[in-house]
Order: C-alpha cells, then structure tokens, then sequence
C-alpha cells in the first residue's frame, strides 16, 4: 500500500505504507474517492502539523467499503459504503494524526456507526459522497450565518468551502451575491443560482449596494446585505463588510488568518452588527447526507478534476490553481 505522507515544506510524497493491524474497535475502510482540500495545500506549504518537518499523513474528505471490523464493533457489516467523519475519530484523520485518507486501506480507530462512519444513501457514488465533509463545513458556515429564505448574502471566495456556501443558501432561498477573483470560480457560483462579482474590475461596494439595495442610516448609506460570509481569507473583506453593513447584519469568518487583520470599530458602532466565525461541522454531517438524493447533480458539478490514486501529486498541484473547483482522487482499479 501507500500514503500521501508530507515531510517538510513543500515536500509531500507518496510513500510505501503497511496498515497498522484491525483492533477490536477499529474499522478498516477500503478508500473509493476522497477530496483534496484546501487545508491539505495550507499543511504542505507549512511543512507538517504542528511544526515543519512533522511527518503528516494527509486527506480527510474519504468515502469507501467496510473492508474488516474489529470483533467489539457494533452495527457495521463488510461490504457498507460508508462516508468517515474525521473530526469524530480520536486521531483526526488527516489532520495531524497517524492516519490520512490518502491510502488504499484507511484504519478508522474507535469506529462507531452514524458517528465518526456514515451509511451512503442508495445510488449515491464514492465521488459524491466524499463530497460530505466540505459540504458540512460549508452548511455549518452558512447556519452560523442563521441564513433563511428570502434573506440576502455576500459570500467571498469561491473555493469548493464558497461554493459549497453557495449550493446550500441558493437551495435555502437567500437572495446569493459571489465574490472572487477567479473568473472559472464565479461562472460556476453563476451556475449554482449566484449573482457575481470579480472586485478586480468592479467596485465591491458599489456593486453590492446595486444588487442588494441601500439605505441610509446614521449619515452612512449601507447595503441591505443580512449576512456576509468570509470563506476567502483576504485581509480587506472585514473593513469593507464593516463599512457597509446595515443595522444588525451579520459577518461569518470562515477563512483561517494567520496574521491580525485590522478592525474599523467606528463604523461597527453605529451599525450593532454582528462579528462571529464557524469552524468544522458539530451537527450538519447527517444534513448533508439526507440531502445528497436531492442535490445529487448539482453536488457533482462542484467536482472539477477525478484522477487515479497515482496521480495524487498532479492533483494538488492542480488544486492550487483558480481553474479547479474540488479535485477528486479515486481508488477504483487503482493498485
């Protein structure tokens, strides 16, 4: 076997691996597609977690079949198509611990039915049901938004966490205004219902304030924009959100920041806008999954790259680039 292993900046290989044996509460799961993500390309840069030069195995968005299952293990069978939900596994697969989904044979540890392993809804394939985890990072992002029909939302970067936001308040019924840089990005956000902006050649402000409305409120005219959704990173958006928020709107920061980003508190003041951020997916693992029938094609359409396991490398190369949308790795007939 092998895992995508990262040993320093910038140096990550696909490494010969042996599984650790099945115990009695572990579950291997035999990997049929499983996402790069963007904290996948954030973990190479930095060279390992927590500090350069860790040996870090990677991948975390995993869909595959119950290959073995420990003997104290109850209510998964051999054969299961299953989604894993690594913030639920006691070594946070893929994220710092000894596992990483980026293996033919992934050892889930402690494994426990409709908790950290997820039954596939029928007819759902591997590709698509690996799509879960950012979908759930994406609905998280967007319930902390406390986003409802009719409501109207900015969201800033169309990454595959943005456009998964896009999906989810498009299907809620919110009035969905994109933001980025990247042309490839916002036509598919255009696709999923959103009206769209490229700040590059149009004035963010001004072109919110036309799609969404404006009053005047304390000498200031602010958009009519309810909720603003950072899942870009870029250290502007919070002093632009800032200055043209209405009274009560609300601001999500999804994007991780490394470094401080300023804070215009003066014209927060009059607005009693709400700043807040939204992590991971404490509840919305089993939302996802209910809606996958539903949203089947449109979930697929956010896939714009499927390579062999072999390929893995060119994949996140490919995942850096604005003409990718979520790179998928498949396992199927790949040995």
């Amino acid at each position: 076997m092998r895992r995508l292993t990262i040993h320093d900046v910038d140096d990550v290989r696909l490494d010969p691996y042996q599984r650790p044996a099945t115990g009695p509460n572990d579950v291997v799961v035999r990997m049929k597609a499983c996402g790069i993500c963007g904290s996948d390309l954030s973990y190479i840069k930095h060279g390992g977690i927590p500090t350069p030069g860790t040996r870090t195995a990677l991948g975390h968005e995993g869909a595959g079949e119950i290959l073995e299952v420990g003997d104290e293990v109850d209510g998964i069978s051999v054969g299961q198509a299953v989604i894993v939900n690594p913030m639920n596994t006691p070594s946070f697969i893929g994220s710092g611990g000894p596992e990483g989904a980026f293996t033919e044979e992934l050892l889930v540890r402690d494994g426990r039915l409709n908790d950290n392993l997820l039954l596939i809804p029928d007819g759902i394939p591997y590709d698509v049901a690996a799509m879960c985890e950012p979908l759930a990072v994406a609905l998280h992002g967007v319930n902390r938004a406390e986003a409802k029909a009719g409501d109207k939302l900015v969201i800033f970067g169309c990454g595959p966490i943005g456009l998964g936001m896009v999906l989810w308040a498009v299907d809620r019924g919110c009035e969905v205004v994109a933001v980025d840089l990247a042309d490839e990005r916002l036509a598919r956000a255009q696709a999923l219902g959103a009206r769209t902006i490229n700040p590059s050649r149009e004035d963010l402000t001004t072109r919110v304030k036309a799609l969404h409305g404006a009053e005047n409120y304390f000498g200031r005219e602010r958009a009519l924009t309810d909720a603003y959704i950072d899942a870009a990173g870029a250290p502007a958006i919070l002093g632009d959100v800032v200055r043209m928020a209405k009274r009560h709107a609300r601001h999500v920061i999804t994007a991780a920041y490394m470094t401080p980003i300023e804070l215009p508190a003066g014209a927060m003041l009059t607005s009693e806008m709400t700043i807040t951020t939204a992590v991971g997916y404490p509840t919305e693992f089993p939302d996802v999954i209910a809606a996958m029938p539903r949203l089947h094609a449109r979930i697929a359409a956010l896939i714009s790259h499927s390579l062999p396991f072999a390929e893995v490398l060119d994949g996140l190369r490919i995942a850096a680039t604005p003409a990718s949308a979520k790179v998928m790795i498949r396992f199927d007939g790949d040995a």
